[in-house]
């Protein structure tokens, strides 16, 4: 029997790149979706390309080998899937895995024990998805609670970081992606190392493309702290002086240079706190600010931009670095201008975060937006410097 792995998430994340390395590592691919249009499709068209476009051109990759479950009308075949997988994997965004998981609980609780565990991983934009994940499987409400004493025979949890970028896909491409060819998908190896919490049949799966790691939180930090927050830096200046695309505003001397300034910034914290030579953070910067500058790539500013909300939470690209820069000591100027055009991020077409941000803004304090929105406690260093950019942000739009 071939091996298998179940991806709940059929758009451009999951066809173009998890489901590319499934496929070209031998798996069987099943998509679990609950879009119906998508899933038809996926069961009525036998492969799709996914195209990788970088400086030095373009590769194209046909995969096939693929089937596709609505996970809506067809829980019972769902569970079975899962029930018989290698691997389960998701990119459904943070926000979804607590309604994928009970059906991945029950796919799990009708494996045998015999069987070798099913390795979960999540690969969404989340620091610790798939803890996050594999809490809402182990809920009571989704696992009976005398089941979980011997769950770690039958399933097996892994985080993982994911860096692509998949730019907005031309609206007659069908199932094909269009994506960069630099990639980078770092999977932590300790839960699958022998202990008394891990099956004595556990096996990391064989899948070509994945780093295995001890410790995560480097990558998972200089991602975020440097991909992410160059990305929506480009995108949120790009906006606020009406630039089309983040290739097109990299364009732009000014919003080039305070993309520089603010990985700069966190390249500090980055090389401090996990130890990560100068040297090859500032390669890692160089090579990122390339990336996000690829004009075969353009991305629309307000796609790059959208949930405002979210990426000025705590733990996110700009409060993130930038509280614990503070708390060291030192200012962060360009992450603030930048987390300043990001509360500017407001009131715009087709996203639900941006007129939430306009109403939060609109109706509370500054010290309440900053509590709200970005999670500060009035005892952190960069609180009130955070509150003087809120200030200055209702003020601009009560002239």
């Amino acid at each position: 029997m071939g091996k298998k792995a179940v991806h709940f998430g059929s758009g451009n994340i999951g066809r173009g790149f998890v489901a590319c390395f499934l496929h070209e590592s031998g798996y069987e691919v099943v998509f679990a979706d609950v879009v119906d249009k998508l899933v038809d499709s996926l069961n009525s068209t036998p492969s799709y390309n996914v195209i990788e476009r970088g400086v030095e051109g373009t590769v194209t990759k046909t995969i096939t080998n693929y089937r596709a479950i609505n996970s809506k009308y067809n829980e019972a075949e769902l569970i079975d899937e899962i029930a018989t997988a290698d691997v389960v994997t998701c990119s459904v965004g943070p926000n979804i895995l607590k309604f994928i998981a009970p059906v991945i609980a029950k796919g799990i609780d009708k494996r045998s024990n015999e069987q070798k565990p099913l390795a979960v991983i999540a690969c969404e934009n989340m620091i610790g998805a798939t803890d996050a994940l594999a809490g809402h499987i182990k809920d009571p409400k989704n696992t009976p609670e005398h089941r979980l004493d011997d769950h770690h025979e039958r399933a097996v949890y892994a985080n993982s970081a994911i860096d692509r970028i998949v730019p907005a896909q031309d609206p007659n491409s069908g199932l094909d992606v269009t994506l960069e060819k630099f990639y980078e998908w770092v999977v932590e190896e300790t839960p699958f190392k022998p202990s008394e919490n891990t099956a004595s049949n556990v096996e990391k799966p064989s899948i070509e493309g994945i780093k295995w790691v001890d410790n995560l939180l480097p990558f998972i930090e200089r991602k975020l702290f440097t991909v992410n927050t160059s990305h929506a830096t480009a995108a949120y200046f790009g906006y606020n002086r009406q630039k089309q695309t983040v290739d097109d505003a990299m364009r732009d001397k000014d919003i080039k240079n305070q993309v520089a300034a603010a990985v700069e910034e966190t390249a500090k914290l980055i090389v401090d706190k996990h130890g990560i030579a100068p040297e090859e953070q500032d390669a890692y910067k160089k090579k990122i600010i390339d990336r996000i500058s690829n004009p075969h790539l353009a991305d629309a500013v307000e796609r790059v931009g959208r949930a405002p909300l979210r990426k000025l939470g705590r733990k996110e690209r700009f409060i993130g670095p930038a509280a614990e820069l503070a708390e060291l000591g030192h200012d962060t100027p360009a992450l603030l201008a930048a987390a300043e055009m990001a509360f500017r991020f407001q009131n715009v077409e087709g996203d639900d975060e941006s007129k939430e941000l306009a109403k939060i803004m609109s109706e509370n304090s500054p010290e309440d937006v900053v509590h709200k929105v970005c999670g500060l406690q009035k005892s952190e260093k960069l609180y009130p410097k955070v509150v003087e950019i809120v200030q200055k942000v209702q003020a601009d739009s009560q002239d």
